[in-house]
């Protein structure tokens, strides 16, 4: 089963960028993450990101190895 961000339509996906740094997201499950800044977005039910960085979620660093481990 494909995850939320695997969802995303592949054009959309390349170009979606952090609103904060403008730097590469991360596929992590239902999110979009950024390492450099550990902050994820929230994809929803039906697959649009929320990109607003009032509503970006800070990642712990165990989350933070955890997700670029995967990435590695």
């Amino acid at each position: 089963m494909a995850t939320r961000a695997e969802g995303i339509n592949p054009v959309v996906r390349d170009r979606l960028v952090c609103p904060q740094d403008l730097g590469e997201l991360i596929n992590a499950g239902d999110e979009l993450y950024n390492p450099r800044l550990r902050v994820a977005y929230a994809i929803d039910e039906v697959g649009i990101p929320n990109m607003l960085i009032d509503d970006a979620r800070s990642v712990s660093d165990d989350e933070h190895e955890r997700l670029t481990a995967k990435d590695a």
